[in-house]
């Protein structure tokens, strides 16, 4: 049997954080310190580091919030990041230690956020499995649309046309390191249509595309020379992840982002084994945006669940 011992994460660990991540089967650049404290202001961080007889053999990203732990609230998807040698058995012992510890803490509720599948490098879904057995129940299941290129779904009719269409009428795409048209273009739609404004700040996506240029791209349609219509691109071993799409009512009229997705399906995406167009649900899944949704399906987009558990904790 392991003794799994559990280290609350400082910033004096970040260097032995990063090295694990980078040994992980599941984790992507999101989960680097890098990433994770840009916004370290907004969140009470509470990450776990796990050894099993003295070695690291697994992270959880998570932040407090009174008596909850989350996995983490500023992070996409945020469950355990587990090393090769973590196998069931392990993580059986791995998720009860984590139970104990945060209990211990005076922590009543972990809520846990899965990485998707697609993003394994190698099968880990150890973590569903301890979890199920430990009693935690799934709180929220949120669908995405995802394309597998060497397997892919045909465009329906409409996108092909719409896209042929907006090449006819000049519709131009190109990669871009200068992101603040294309956030403008973002913050307005955003705003216009459902009164909010983009998850990060022009600064924050600059200073994030600047640490990680190979897994951050911006690609953005133009007509007349004017920007219509972007996206945000997450670059990841596995997946190429739409982080924002976004058009002005121009744009939309030109479909410019039908021109835009089949450039990069045909051209830019074609290695990755996975294109996620992101998440179409709301309200942890309870609602489905059918008209976002069928923009994605038309592309050849088809469903991938980002699940929510919740792990009641007791201490004794």
């Amino acid at each position: 049997m392991w003794q799994i011992t559990i280290k609350r994460y400082d910033h004096s660990r970040c260097g032995e954080w990063n090295d694990c991540v980078r040994l992980t089967r599941n984790a992507t650049f999101l989960h680097l310190r890098s990433y994770m404290d840009y916004h370290q202001e907004r969140f009470h961080d509470h990450s776990l580091m796990i050894y099993a007889d003295g070695r690291l053999v697994a992270l959880l990203p998570a932040n407090a919030e009174g008596t909850d732990v989350y996995s983490h609230q500023g992070l996409t998807y945020g469950g355990l990041l587990t090393t090769p040698q973590v196998g069931a058995s392990m993580m059986l012992t791995i998720v009860d230690r984590i139970a104990d510890y945060l209990a211990a803490e005076g922590f009543r509720t972990l809520h846990y956020k899965a990485i998707p599948y697609i993003y394994h490098r190698q099968p880990s879904e150890e973590d569903l499995y301890a979890l199920w057995r430990k009693g935690a129940q799934l709180t929220a299941r949120d669908i995405a649309s995802v394309v597998v290129p060497e397997r892919p779904v045909a465009w329906r009719r409409d996108r092909r046309y719409n896209a042929n269409k907006a090449q006819t009428d000049g519709v131009t795409v190109m990669r871009s390191h200068d992101y603040k048209p294309f956030w403008q273009v973002l913050d307005d739609n955003l705003w216009r249509t459902y009164g909010v404004h983009p998850v990060h700040s022009i600064d924050e996506i600059e200073l994030l595309s600047g640490r990680f240029p190979d897994n951050i791209r911006l690609y953005e349609a133009r007509h007349e020379g004017k920007v219509v219509a972007g996206t945000v691109l997450y670059l990841t071993p596995m997946v190429a992840h739409a982080q924002y799409i976004s058009a002005t009512p121009e744009g939309k009229h030109l479909h410019a982002v039908d021109a835009l997705y089949r450039y990069l399906l045909t051209e830019e995406l074609t290695s990755w084994p996975y294109i996620d167009f992101g998440r179409s649900t709301e309200n942890q899944g309870l609602v489905l945006n059918e008209t976002l949704i069928y923009q994605k399906e038309g592309f050849g987009g088809r469903g991938v669940c980002y699940d929510t558990y919740t792990l009641p904790l007791h201490n004794g």
